[in-house]
């Protein structure tokens, strides 16, 4: 059966349902802007934490749960902003996200005190959760189905190009004009997004009707909870030894923080280039794509454990492994969106809250292991959870729709 038949038959008119046969590459690109915009400014507080937490008069660590409001809002935005907003075009809700961004970006380049800037990044969290949760739903209608990996991996170069940038540029801001100076570029750039969203995306009326109940009903379909298990076991796996790489490579491999910071730059670069490969597999398979994204972290978090006292394996194997993740969540959005295409929104709600969950419980691990075992602890940990999503996949393969 036809993607296209699935979504008729779920009660949607022609009209509104319907597959493109033109692609709007425009609006594509402007989801990876405004993505890009995004995940720059929720990481630019990690950038410019000291300067910026001087001057409000607090501490670095209660300048910190800047980052934290926006994780946790954007966790409860997610599956619930869909809902909220199930009567708009959804054009028009893609242009508050662009909005939320520029007025968080303002309210934080204008913070006095830590209310403001809190406040800041709470609306930030709205524009961020619901952007997760809905761009691959926007996505499926501005190009069609087959193209559909190839435009989440032009999306998530936005991602990519944020992981690797947004934190020297946004120290390279702060040290030259200032740390507020970096909040006012983010929302220059949030501007920019705008603009390019108002001229590109084209009008796309609400397609069905979010809820508690359907959140539950999509729960029911194999293909989602496969979906949900694998993300929850990779992403705990991913942040668990991610989140103390350092450690690891300050102790076992002993490099200096010069090195360290080069790793984790070929880390990024590496996600950069994942990304684009993981779109052209996605193509073909998603299944080969999710399990060998996995099963590769798994082995280069293994090779760490065995070989990573040598430096060109704790360098190579980092770099390998920002690879193996960079594919790892475009694959999952294409998944989840062919698994219910008639449900794209809530479906992005769901994907987007496990992987929160999965991000909290991985560091929690991480952090146990670390505790308990020491840096190779949490490493070993995310080679177990990793090996396991992968062949949970394989195993899953004949229930997932390709």
């Amino acid at each position: 059966m036809s993607q296209t038949a699935t979504i008729l038959e779920a009660g949607l008119s022609p009209a509104a349902g319907e597959e493109r046969s033109d692609p709007a590459w425009a609006g594509v690109v402007s989801l990876a802007l405004g993505v890009f915009g995004l995940v720059t400014a929720e990481f630019l507080p990690a950038s410019i934490l000291t300067p910026m937490a001087a001057d409000l008069g607090i501490s670095d660590g209660t300048a910190g749960q800047a980052v934290t409001a926006t994780a946790v809002v954007g966790a409860i935005a997610a599956p619930t902003i869909a809902i909220f907003t199930r009567n708009f075009d959804r054009r028009l809700v893609l242009w508050g996200f662009s909005l939320a961004l520029i007025v968080s970006s303002l309210l934080a380049a204008l913070a006095t005190n830590l209310t403001m800037l809190l406040a800041a990044r709470i609306v930030l969290g709205i524009g961020l959760g619901g952007f997760w949760s809905m761009m691959a739903a926007i996505a499926l209608r501005l190009v069609p189905m087959r193209l559909v990996p190839r435009a989440m991996s032009i999306i998530f170069t936005g991602v990519s190009l944020a992981t690797v940038c947004a934190a020297p540029v946004g120290a390279y801001i702060g040290d030259l004009w200032g740390w507020r100076a970096a909040f006012w570029v983010a929302a220059a750039l949030g501007a920019v997004t705008l603009l390019v969203q108002v001229t590109s995306v084209p009008c796309l009326p609400p397609q069905s009707a979010p809820s508690p109940k359907l959140l539950l009903d999509l729960l029911r379909r194999p293909s989602i909870r496969i979906g949900i298990v694998t993300v929850l076991l990779f992403v705990s796996g991913h942040f668990a030894g991610f989140t103390y790489v350092r450690p690891f490579l300050e102790k076992v491999p002993g490099f200096g923080i010069e090195s360290i910071s080069l790793i984790l730059l070929a880390y990024g670069v590496g996600g950069f280039f994942g990304n684009l490969a993981g779109g052209f597999v996605i193509e073909r398979s998603i299944t080969a794509a999710v399990s060998l994204g996995t099963l590769l972290i798994a082995a280069m978090a293994l090779a760490l454990v065995a070989f990573g006292a040598n430096d060109i394996v704790a360098a190579a194997s980092v770099t390998l492994w920002g690879f193996a993740f960079g594919a790892l969540p475009v694959a999952v959005q294409t998944w989840m969106v062919r698994a219910a295409p008639d449900h794209a929104e809530s479906t992005g709600g769901l994907i987007v809250a496990t992987f929160q969950v999965a991000i909290a419980s991985g560091a929690v691990l991480g952090g146990l292991f670390v505790d308990g075992f020491g840096p190779l602890g949490a490493i070993t940990y995310c080679a177990a959870a990793t090996l396991a999503s992968g062949l949970y996949v394989l195993a899953s393969r004949r229930s997932i729709r390709e």
